[in-house]
């Protein structure tokens, strides 16, 4: 390439982030200049969000792709411009390998471990009585084509892992950070830790290098609440995380994934019980009192069936996901409930997705993905960068539960998200928010099989008044719109309170509770917290909603709410 084609580059490049940081945060770029050298964290103040919005805004301008080394490895302008000169055009980039994966198993009927009381049982089930059954299509780091995962592979994997742990004195009831970006080392290594009778505690990995040493610090307090014995993590972390031993008394060994697997050491493989703790998911750390919310086998596994119920997976069903597996809506409802089925999972990373959000619809798309989940942040993102020629080839006509959740659901983004993907054979009814909470495991409310979203306009001027969810007439302008999260799951219950604990008529908002056979028992040593939880067999939720027609609507949350002049104001 010549210089005069990179200089023209380099300028269009620069012109295109100074609009943006114009964009976002008027007025700062007449304080400095902006050349190579700038930093985009440092000297621009791009987070992370604001970097994926920058990132796709050079592909669309460039006729890009850049991949996920883009939010990792770049740091300045100068590395995005290197980027750019290396990458080749959108269109010339291999498409991802379009394979059955339903019929791949060669199954008409779906094979669930219902015995199975742990989740230790559940894995063992499947690689004994189809070691050879496709659980995971992998794609890997800027990887076009998938890698297959079979369910002997997994067990495989895990079991060498386990044999390494128990090398190393890593056994029943000891915990086991777990800080890995999504891949084969994190699957094996989640299982190993289980199949080890550990406790894995997963944690958020670092989104780029130059963040580590900071990352890490951050995460010392919930290490030390955990009590871990062992951290497994990236070979770039090694160094820095030896930092942690004098933070967190209890942590002994930092330890990579390929520095565990012990394929030739055979000690035998604990067997923990039903109510053992199968890990702790962490709701907060890096900032307040880290809650390490307690979950046992018995109440992952009542949650996962509990959600079969509700969805009613058939043997054709693609599980597509690219949530995070340190979160529980990735680990818990994607990963763990497509194990436990029998389901394929086609697996991206998330920074997969927030390079090129459109890659989701595409991968489902080839794969025939029928379930697939993200919060509602990531519909929106796909609304703002969608295309019309994006459209082109898209098949979405297998996608029968696209679900929202863990974080508030706009009635607008269901409503458009429908609409902008109708063309691409996307149905209505596909749509479907959900309610949960690590305090369940993970699922709480799920919306009746065949149902689409369920709106409710309501007077906001009597809601903020009197907390009563009245349905508004056609003529009132202050209007609030709710969507239906769902009715319970089965086999559990949902109440709303008032403040002194006592329950509510419908379509009077207040606290939720729940109770169900995967509410967990508390916070792990942390006893004020548990106390706030609990409410005899109830469990609060922080959330303020109400009931309606058997659906649950929610409003706030608690800690959003001021009372001004007798009015709630959230």
């Amino acid at each position: 390439m010549s210089d005069a084609t990179r200089d023209q580059i380099k300028t269009s490049l620069l012109k295109l982030i100074q609009q943006f940081v114009q964009e976002l945060q008027p007025g700062r770029l007449a304080r400095q200049s902006l050349d190579l050298s700038t930093r985009l964290e440092r000297d621009l103040g791009l987070d992370s969000l604001s970097r994926v919005e920058l990132l796709l805004r050079v592909n669309r301008h460039f006729g890009i792709e850049l991949g996920e080394s883009a939010l990792t490895d770049v740091e300045s302008c100068g590395d995005l411009l290197e980027l750019v000169m290396q990458a080749e055009p959108a269109e010339s980039q291999q498409k991802p390998v379009s394979l059955s994966v339903s019929s791949d198993n060669n199954d008409d009927t779906l094979s669930a471990p219902d015995h199975a009381e742990t989740l230790n049982e559940m894995l063992a089930w499947h690689a004994e009585h189809h070691p050879e059954r496709l659980h995971c299509l992998l794609y890997e780091e800027e990887a076009q084509n998938p890698v297959e995962i079979r369910y002997e592979t997994l067990y495989h994997g895990a079991f060498s892992v386990a044999q390494g742990l128990l090398a190393e004195g890593i056994g029943p009831g000891r915990k086991v950070a777990l800080m890995l970006p999504t891949g084969r080392d994190y699957l094996y290594s989640f299982f190993g830790i289980l199949l080890a009778g550990a406790v894995p505690v997963p944690i958020y990995p670092p989104t780029r290098p130059s963040q580590l040493e900071d990352h890490l610090q951050r995460h010392s307090r919930l290490l030390d609440n955990a009590k871990v014995s062992m951290l497994i993590t990236i070979p770039a972390a090694m160094r820095p995380a030896q930092l942690l031993k004098a933070q967190v008394p209890s942590l002994s060994r930092i330890a990579t994934a390929d520095d565990l697997h012990k394929p030739d050491y055979t000690a035998p493989l604990p067997q923990p019980a039903p109510d053992d703790t199968a890990f702790l998911q962490y709701t907060s750390g890096s900032t307040g009192q880290p809650k390490g919310v307690i979950l046992t086998h018995r109440h992952l596994l009542a949650n996962i069936r509990a959600m079969g119920m509700a969805i009613e997976p058939t043997p054709e069903d693609v599980f597509v996901s690219w949530l995070p597996l340190y979160h529980d809506m990735g680990l818990i409802g994607a990963w763990l409930g497509s194990l436990y089925y029998g389901i394929p999972l086609v697996l991206m990373s998330p920074l997969a997705f927030l390079a090129n959000p459109l890659r989701w619809l595409r991968v489902i798309s080839e794969h025939r993905g029928s379930l697939s989940a993200a919060p509602n942040f990531a519909y929106e993102l796909i609304l703002k960068h969608l295309q019309d020629e994006d459209l082109e080839g898209l098949d979405l006509s297998s996608w029968r539960g696209a679900f929202n959740g863990a974080e508030p659901v706009s009635p607008r983004t269901l409503r458009r998200f429908a609409e902008r993907l109708e063309p691409a054979g996307l149905r209505p009814d596909a749509l479907k928010p959900v309610y949960g909470l690590a305090e369940a495991a993970v699922g709480l409310a799920f919306p009746p099989p065949g149902r689409g979203p369920l709106i409710d306009r309501i007077d906001s001027e009597r809601m903020t008044r009197t907390g009563e969810a009245v349905p508004a007439a056609d003529d009132v302008d202050h209007v609030i719109e709710l969507p239906a999260c769902g009715q319970p799951l089965p086999g559990y219950e949902i109440r709303v309170v008032d403040d002194s604990g006592r329950e509510l008529p419908e379509r009077q908002q207040g606290r939720v509770q729940f109770q169900g056979p995967s509410a967990t028992d508390g916070y792990f040593d942390n006893p004020e917290a548990t106390a706030g939880l609990c409410d005899g067999p109830w469990r609060d939720t922080g959330d303020l909603g109400y009931l309606a027609g058997g659906d649950l609507y929610l409003s706030a949350r608690v800690k959003d709410m001021i009372i001004r002049g007798g009015r709630n104001l959230y």
